[in-house]
């Protein structure tokens, strides 16, 4: 299913938003999340950071999102991208904030992010982040993209498809999350089946 078509089924994007896209690893998560960005910044500004990937890899990917029949460059300087390792939740606001006409903030991926303050355990600190998510989507009026992974629970069970449980550090923020998205490719496990065999 195309991107598009995801986002007409819970009726685009809205104006604000806390959304949580998770998958495991090579189920697209990033390049769903690119093809979005890519999309929004036909008319406004699209906020990526990336603290997995370097900036030339998150450019590589949206060249590979943008269609034949697009330079894949148009809409590229509406495409702010952030590729700085360590970001707290602070910095992410305030780099936001000084972004004009933004549509849209993607984040990959949540389990990397940091937290200012010392002394907190890592639940913790998922509680503030995704409550701090929450309020920047408001007060930006901006819908917030958040990529996440999923537990390795998933390979071992035999119905792969993802559920609220396999969101691997993640369970603070389904509270607070608006959408919470599971990118699913039966096709991937049944190729890994046949190989084995």
């Amino acid at each position: 299913m195309e991107t598009e078509d995801i986002f007409k089924k819970i009726s685009g994007l809205n104006m604000s938003g806390l959304i949580l896209l998770a998958a495991r690893p090579g189920m697209g998560k990033t390049s769903f999340a690119l093809n979005t960005a890519r999309t929004v910044a036909e008319e406004k500004t699209a906020a990526v950071f990336s603290m997995e990937m370097s900036r030339e890899q998150v450019s590589a990917r949206l060249l590979v999102c943008a269609p034949s029949t697009e330079n894949g460059r148009t809409h590229a300087r509406n495409i702010y991208i952030d590729d700085t390792p360590t970001l707290s939740m602070s910095d992410i606001y305030a780099k936001c904030c000084q972004l004009d006409n933004l549509g849209l903030v993607v984040i990959d991926y949540l389990q990397l992010m940091t937290w200012n303050r010392s002394g907190e355990n890592r639940y913790q600190q998922a509680v503030e982040i995704s409550r701090m998510l929450k309020i920047m989507s408001k007060e930006l009026n901006v819908p917030v993209l958040c990529l996440s992974q999923l537990s390795r629970v998933v390979e071992e069970r035999e119905d792969k498809r993802p559920v609220l449980s396999d969101l691997r550090g993640s369970g603070p923020f389904v509270p607070e999350a608006d959408i919470v998205l599971f990118l699913y490719q039966g096709c991937y496990y049944h190729e890994k089946i046949k190989k084995a065999i």
